[in-house]
Parts: structure tokens; sequence; C-alpha cells
């Protein structure tokens, strides 16, 4: 496979090792494995809660895939969720990989935080972190990562806190991300009824008892299929416009 063009000389030999299967293990040079479908693979190291720990991991279950995702903060918790929210998302696995590369006085390894599988076939590598919180070392590894995904045709990102407005909404969203929730008939009226833009409350309240219209129209909302006015500056409320997802408000 050509190197695509612009990748520094100076990229050091990378190889990398995954988990396929049950006790399967697979460690080949980076290029070999361009095609591997790292969203399916295991996380290649076990999330631990040692007492008294620091970080604070956990298993989110993603609608996008239908299973538990693991964690290893809040912080990259927030940032699965709003990969889960993102409808050009269709795969996501945790610590898919190792990168193995020598540094020229030692030999280093990194697991990136997530690979993520796009609907149009691409593939991101995405490293959690906060800003203040990346030393030399992790700076130098995020930058290997980097010109490796960048080798095998992937992107990259290292991500720091997301816009609390943006995460505050698309958490509650979440709380109704599960297909269950999506009462057909129900589902209908709201669709008819927001197919002109309205309040969010008054909507819900047309289209029947809010204890029944609500956490559809959440569901709705996190499908994407109907879209809140400024969901990314305002926190949601009674009077917040919903409207059909690409109608306009």
């Amino acid at each position: 496979m050509a190197v695509p063009a612009g990748v520094d000389g100076a990229m050091p030999y990378v190889e990398v090792s995954c988990r396929q299967g049950v006790g399967a293990r697979l460690r080949r040079p980076l290029l070999d494995c361009v095609t591997v479908r790292f969203e399916d693979v295991r996380p290649v190291r076990p999330f631990r809660w040692p007492k008294g720990g620091r970080h604070f991991p956990g298993w989110y279950w993603a609608a996008t895939t239908g299973q538990h995702v693991g964690f290893e903060s809040w912080l990259e918790r927030d940032r699965l969720v709003l990969m889960d929210f993102d409808p050009a998302v269709v795969g996501i696995a945790s610590q898919p990989f190792w990168l193995h590369w020598h540094d020229g006085t030692r030999a280093r390894r990194h697991a990136p935080d997530f690979f993520v599988r796009r609907a149009d076939g691409s593939a991101v590598v995405v490293d959690v972190r906060d800003d203040d919180q990346i030393a030399p070392r992790d700076a130098a590894a995020f930058d290997v990562t980097r010109r490796a995904c960048t080798e095998a045709g992937w992107g990259f990102e290292r991500v720091g806190r997301p816009e609390p407005v943006l995460l505050a909404n698309v958490r509650w969203l979440s709380r109704y991300r599960h297909p269950r929730c999506r009462q057909h008939p129900v589902a209908a009226r709201l669709m008819e009824v927001f197919a002109r833009p309205g309040p969010l409350l008054a909507g819900a309240e047309k289209a029947g008892d809010r204890l029944a219209t609500l956490p559809v129209l959440f569901h709705l909302l996190w499908r994407q299929e109907l879209a809140a006015v400024r969901l990314a500056v305002e926190l949601m409320g009674p009077h917040t416009v919903v409207h059909l997802a690409g109608g306009g408000a």
C-alpha cells in the first residue's frame, strides 16, 4: 500500500496489536492492519475499578451499536455520549489497539481511547484528554498516533472537554436513546404536530398526554428525526422550538 503524500519521513516504524475473538491476538505492521474492522474488536486492556482510584471507568450502552462500550473517565463517557448522538457514526470501540514504536531510546506503546467508523466508511481514532492534562510524554504519543493515522488513511482527533450546554442537552436526551422509547402511534402524531415548528411542551400536549408523549419526543430528538433549535447554546425547556429535522425552524 502506498504511503499517502505529506507523511513525515521521520515517522517511526509502528506495529499494531489487538484482540480478535476470545483469546486471539494480532500484532502486525501498521499498514497491514488498515482494513481490520477495529470497531468490532475487544478492548486491549481491561477496565479496572481500583479502590480509591482517581478515575471513574464504566460501561455505556451505545444506541449506535446496541452494545456496551467501555470508558475510563467521566470525560471519556461524555465524549462517548456525543459520538453516540452523531448520526454519521455507525461503529465505536474503546481501547481498540496498541500502537508500538521505538522513540530512539526505549520501546513505547499507546492505546487510543476510541476507534470510530463513520457512515461513509472512513475511520477516526480519538484520544480524550483535557488540554491542561497533557504531559510531554503524552504529547509525543499523540503526535505518533496522529502521524500513524495519517499513514493508515484514518482521521485522528485529540479532544478535551465538550461544550457544556450541548453536553447537558445530549446527556438528557441520551436517557431516552433505547428503541423501547419509540411508541410508533405517538411518534407519528409528534411528527405530524412538529411538521410546523412549535414549542416543545405545547407540541407534546397537542399530541396527547404529556406523560406518554414526552419520552417519545425526547427519543425522536435523540434520533434527530426531530430537531431542537439552538441545542448547542441553550438548555432545552418548555419553550424550546422543535421542528422536523432538516426542515428548518
